[in-house]
C-alpha cells in the first residue's frame, strides 16, 4: 500500500491534496494516442508495491521515469489509483529502465530479447552508442548489418515522432497520426506545420480541418486570416467529394463554410475570389446553376468526355464482321443459343467502337460479354479486361477465362508520383479494353484509365446502373448512359436459371420498387430473420454467422460469410459489430497489437481502406492477418495469396471486416452476405443500397431486422444528388440527355419491329440493322 493515503474532504470547497510522486514505468496498461489518456504500473520511489496512475501523456514507453503530481483516489472498480494532473516522462538512464524502454516495441528491430542483449553490452551508455557509434550495433550477437541499420533508423525515426507528439499535444491535438504525418513531411514535419498548419488537413487522412484549425489557433493564425478561410473553402470543398461531388453550387459552398469557419459570407466570397485567381478551384455552370468545382477534379470531367468523344469517332481497330454468320459462329462454340435480346446486343457491339452494356444480375451479362469477346479475339485483336477491385478482377478472369487485372495493376501505379506510369506517352498495348463493374468508377480513375487507352482502341464498359455510384467523387457509368453519347445496351431479362434463384428474384424486386418475396421456398437462397429491437439483431446476426450459416450450409465464418451494413454507426453499424463477431470468431489472445481504435490478432479477416502504391494494396482490398511480429513491431497481411507488412504505426490503414459497409462492397461477391436493417439505419436505407447489398449474394443472403425497415429502403428511390459535370459534357449538342430508364431503341424503331422484352437500345450514330 502506498505510505501517502487518501484523505476525506472537510469542505465542499476543498479537494483532495496534491502530492508528488517519481518512478520508473513498469508497464502501461492503456495509451489512448489521439487524447493521450493512459494508465500505467509504476514502480515509485518510497513505495513497495507497483502504483496504478492514471494521467495524460502525449508519448509514453516503458522503462520511462515519470514525474508526477496529483492525488489518491479509491475508484469503485479499480482500487487505489494516483491520478496525476502533472505528468512529465523523461528517457531512462537506469539498465533496468533502458532494456524496458528499448524491449518495449517502440523501435522496430528492437523487442526484449535484443533490448536484453543490447544493455547486457553496453549498459547504460547504449543511447550515446546508436547515435554516435552505430558501428558498434554488431558487436552483439544476432545484429548483423541489416537490423543494424533498422535500428538506427528506427531511432532517428522515433525520435522525429516524439518530437511531433509532443509538439502535436502541447497544442491541444491528439497524436496518434505522428507516424502518418513523419512519413509524410519527414524530419521538417514540426517546421512545415509551424509554417501552415491547413496542411494537416489537406495532406494527411484521419486529421480534418478542426484538428488543423486547433493547431493554427494555437500558433497564432487569428480566426479571419485569409489563409484559414481559404484553408476552409478547399477543406468544405474537399468533403463535398466524399459525398460523391465534383463541386457545389456557390451558395451551397458559402452556406457550408460560414458554418465550418464562423465568418461572415463577404470574407467566404474574398477568399473565394483568390482561390479562383490562383487556380484551386474553377467557376461554372451546372444545370443553370453557379458552381464551383475542385480544378483537378473539373478538368478531369472534361478530359474524360474529350476522350470518350474522340474514341467513338473513330474506327473500329477490326475488320467488319458479317454477324449473321458470327452469331451462329459463337453459339457453336460456346455450346449456347443466344437470346434474341442478347442477338441485337451482339450486332450493336461489332459495329461500335464503345458500347456500354448495363444491368441486374442473371440477364446475361457475361454471356453477352464472352460472345463479344470471342468473336472479335477471333479476328487477331488484342484484348485487356480490368476491373477496379482485385475480386471483381479475380471474378471477371474466371467468368471469361482470361487474365482481368485491377486498374491500378492494368495503369502501373506509381509509388513516387501516386499517379500511374500509363499514360498517353506510355499507352496499354491494346485494342479493346473491358472494364467490369464500371459504376464503382469514379472520375479520376476513369480519367487515368482514358488517358492511357489509344486513340485507335475500342472500349466495352459494362457494369450495374442501378448499384451505388462510386465511393469516391462523380457517377461516371450513370452520366456516360444518361449523356446520349455512346451506345449503350440494357438488357433486363432475366433468363430461367437465374430465375431459380430468390437471391436474382428478390434484387429484381427490389430494384422495381416492390417487396422481396419473404416466405421462403423449400432449397431458397433468401431469408428474412425477423429483430425488432437492436440487442435482439446483434443477438441473433452473431448466431447467424458464427453457428448456422456455417451448420446449414457448409461455409467458413470468417472466409465466406460477410456481414454487409448500411452504415458505420449504431449497435448493427459496421464498427460495433467488428468488435462483437471478433469476439465471437476470433477472441483476442496474447499476441495482439492495439492501434487506432483497433485490436488486431492473427487470424483477423481485415480492410484496406486506402490506396498504398508502394505495397500495391487498395480501398477496399480483403485480407487475413497471417502473422505478428512484436520485436520488429510489425503484422503481415495476406491479399488473395500476397503478403504484405504493415509497421504498427501505419495500422491505420486496416480496419477489421467481419462487417463493413454495403458502399464498401461494391465489385465484391461474397458466398454470404447477411445484411442488418433497422430503422436506426434511417439515415441510410434507400433502394440502390440494398440492391447493391443483396447482389453481393451468390449462394446465400440473409436480411436481419425489421420489416418497417426493408419496407422504408425498398420504396425510398431519391438518390442523393451528385454535383457533377460529365453528362453535360458528353452531351451532343441539341441531344437532351435521358435516364437509363427512358433508353430509345434507336435500332429497333429504324427496323420498325416492335421492341425486344428484356433489352433497350440507345445508339447516337448511323447503324446497319
Amino acid at each position: 500500500m502506498p505510505n501517502a493515503q487518501p484523505q476525506s474532504r472537510s469542505a465542499a470547497d476543498r479537494g483532495p491534496p496534491t502530492e508528488a510522486l517519481a518512478g520508473l514505468v513498469e508497464r502501461v496498461t492503456y495509451h489512448n494516442a489521439e487524447n493521450g489518456f493512459c494508465v500505467l504500473r509504476v514502480k515509485a520511489r518510497g513505495q513497495r508495491d507497483l502504483v496504478t496512475v492514471v494521467g495524460h501523456a502525449a508519448a509514453i514507453s516503458a522503462g520511462e521515469w515519470v514525474q508526477l503530481s496529483g492525488s489518491w483516489t479509491n475508484d469503485r472498480t479499480h482500487g487505489l489509483q494516483f491520478r496525476a494532473g502533472f505528468l512529465r516522462a523523461t528517457q531512462p538512464t537506469t539498465a533496468e529502465g533502458i532494456e524496458k524502454y528499448l524491449g518495449s516495441g517502440m523501435i522496430r528491430g528492437i523487442g526484449p530479447v535484443y533490448a536484453r542483449k543490447l544493455v547486457r553490452a553496453f549498459g547504460t551508455a547504449v543511447f550515446d552508442l546508436i547515435e554516435a557509434e552505430p558501428a558498434r550495433l554488431r558487436e552483439v550477437t544476432g545484429i548483423g548489418p541489416t537490423r543494424a541499420a533498422r535500428i538506427v533508423a528506427g531511432w532517428a525515426e522515433q525520435k522525429v515522432i516524439r518530437e511531433i507528439m509532443l509538439f502535436l499535444h502541447a497544442n491541444g491535438v491528439g497524436t496518434s497520426r505522428a507516424v502518418r504525418i513523419y512519413k509524410t513531411y519527414g524530419a521538417k514535419a514540426v517546421e512545415v506545420i509551424t509554417d501552415n498548419p491547413y496542411r494537416l488537413a489537406r495532406d494527411i487522412r484521419g486529421i480534418g480541418f478542426r484538428t488543423a484549425d486547433i493547431v493554427a489557433g494555437k500558433l497564432g493564425i487569428e480566426p479571419t486570416a485569409m489563409i484559414r478561410v481559404r484553408a476552409g473553402i478547399s477543406f468544405a470543398l474537399a468533403e463535398a467529394t466524399g459525398e460523391g461531388h465534383c463541386g457545389l453550387p456557390v451558395e451551397e459552398l458559402t452556406t457550408l463554410a460560414v458554418k465550418l469557419l464562423e465568418v461572415p459570407p463577404d470574407l467566404i466570397g474574398a477568399a473565394l475570389a483568390l482561390e479562383l485567381e490562383a487556380g484551386e478551384v474553377v467557376a461554372d455552370t451546372l444545370e443553370g446553376a453557379r458552381c464551383v468545382f475542385l480544378a483537378g477534379l473539373y478538368r478531369a470531367e472534361q478530359g474524360i468526355a474529350e476522350r470518350l468523344g474522340r474514341l467513338a469517332a473513330g474506327r473500329q481497330p477490326w475488320p467488319a464482321i458479317d454477324a449473321d454468320k458470327a452469331i451462329p459462329w459463337v453459339e457453336e462454340r460456346t455450346g449456347l443459343a443466344l437470346a434474341e435480346s442478347q442477338r441485337r446486343a451482339l450486332r450493336l457491339a461489332l459495329a461500335s467502337k464503345v458500347l456500354v452494356i448495363t444491368g441486374g444480375p442473371g440477364v446475361g451479362k457475361t454471356t453477352l460479354v464472352n460472345s463479344i469477346l470471342k468473336v472479335i479475339r477471333a479476328k487477331g485483336v488484342e484484348v485487356m479486361l480490368c476491373a477496379p477491385t482485385g475480386r471483381a478482377a479475380k471474378r471477371l478472369s474466371e467468368s471469361t477465362g482470361l487474365e482481368a487485372r485491377t486498374v491500378h495493376r492494368l495503369l502501373e501505379s506509381d509509388p513516387k508520383t501516386g499517379g500511374f506510369k500509363r499514360d498517353e506517352a506510355n499507352p496499354l498495348g491494346c485494342q479493346l479494353l473491358v472494364l467490369d463493374e464500371t459504376s464503382m468508377v469514379d472520375v479520376p480513375l476513369m480519367r487515368a484509365l482514358l488517358r492511357a487507352l489509344p486513340d485507335a482502341a475500342a472500349l466495352l464498359l459494362v457494369g450495374d446502373v442501378d448499384q451505388l455510384p462510386s465511393v469516391g467523387p462523380g457517377q461516371v457509368l450513370a452520366d456516360i448512359i444518361g449523356s446520349g453519347a455512346v451506345p449503350v445496351v440494357q438488357l433486363t431479362e432475366v433468363f430461367r436459371q437465374a430465375a431459380e434463384s430468390q437471391v436474382v428474384v428478390n434484387a429484381h424486386r427490389i430494384n422495381q420498387g416492390r417487396m422481396p418475396e419473404l416466405k421462403p421456398a423449400a432449397g431458397s437462397d433468401f431469408f428474412f430473420v425477423e429483430a425488432d429491437e437492436p440487442e435482439d439483431g446483434v443477438r441473433k446476426l452473431l448466431a447467424l454467422v458464427r453457428r448456422r450459416i456455417p451448420a446449414r450450409f457448409g461455409l467458413d465464418p470468417v472466409r465466406d460469410v460477410q456481414v454487409l451494413c448500411p452504415m458505420n454507426r449504431g449497435g448493427l453499424g459496421a464498427r460495433a459489430l467488428n468488435i462483437e463477431l471478433q469476439q465471437a470468431l476470433n477472441p483476442p489472445g496474447d499476441l495482439r497489437v492495439e492501434r487506432f481504435g483497433w485490436t488486431f490478432c492473427p487470424g483477423d479477416k481485415v480492410m484496406q481502406v486506402a490506396n498504398n502504391y508502394d505495397r500495391e494494396v487498395f480501398n477496399g482490398d480483403l485480407g487475413v492477418i497471417t502473422g505478428m511480429d512484436l520485436d520488429e513491431g510489425e503484422l503481415t497481411v495476406g491479399f488473395e495469396g500476397r503478403e504484405v507488412t504493415y509497421g504498427f504505426g501505419e495500422l491505420d490503414e486496416l480496419v477489421l471486416a467481419y462487417a463493413t459497409t454495403i458502399h464498401k462492397a461494391q465489385g465484391s461477391e461474397y458466398p454470404a452476405v447477411v445484411i442488418p436493417l433497422t430503422t436506426q439505419h434511417y439515415a441510410m436505407l434507400a433502394r440502390n443500397l440494398l440492391y447493391t447489398g443483396v447482389t453481393r449474394g451468390k449462394r446465400l443472403v440473409v436480411l436481419v431486422g425489421q420489416r418497417r425497415a426493408l419496407a422504408i429502403a425498398v420504396r425510398n428511390s431519391n438518390t442523393r444528388r451528385r454535383w457533377s459535370k460529365l453528362r453535360e459534357w458528353l452531351a451532343p449538342d441539341g441531344c437532351p440527355a435521358v435516364t437509363p430508364s427512358l433508353l430509345v431503341s434507336a435500332l429497333v424503331s429504324r427496323s420498325g419491329k416492335p421492341p425486344l422484352p428484356g433489352v433497350s437500345f440507345r445508339c447516337p450514330i448511323a447503324l446497319p440493322v
